[in-house]
């Protein structure tokens, strides 16, 4: 892709950027359910890398790509430690709700 074309496309990729993230913080502040509040975290985290990499490519430097693989790393990190929370609590509790298992008292 050219530098002209990417040029006209960069706006469109970080107001996309914004949308995802400002719908993860929605899902984030509006939901309840464990696993939806991971999956907005996720969403945020990929808007964050779709940033990362369309200002990488606009300044024609590998920082930002090199950084989008770690945020992956730790993304990927997150949602296996997440999921065994998540069944672990599952399995005590009976259910996903975030206020029915904001006391983990045993």
């Amino acid at each position: 892709m050219s530098n002209q074309s990417f040029s006209l496309l960069f706006p469109y990729l970080i107001g996309l950027s914004a949308v995802l993230f400002t719908l993860g913080v929605i899902g984030v502040l509006a939901r309840r359910n464990a696993l939806i509040i991971f999956m907005s975290i996720e969403l945020m985290l990929n808007a964050a890398n779709l940033a990362f990499v369309a200002f990488a490519r606009s300044f024609n430097h590998l920082d930002g790509q090199v950084f989008v693989f770690f945020v992956m790393v730790v993304a990927a990190a997150e949602v296996a430690v997440g999921l065994a929370l998540i069944v672990t609590i599952f399995r005590t509790k009976k259910s996903t709700n975030v206020d029915d298992i904001s006391a983990l008292r045993g």
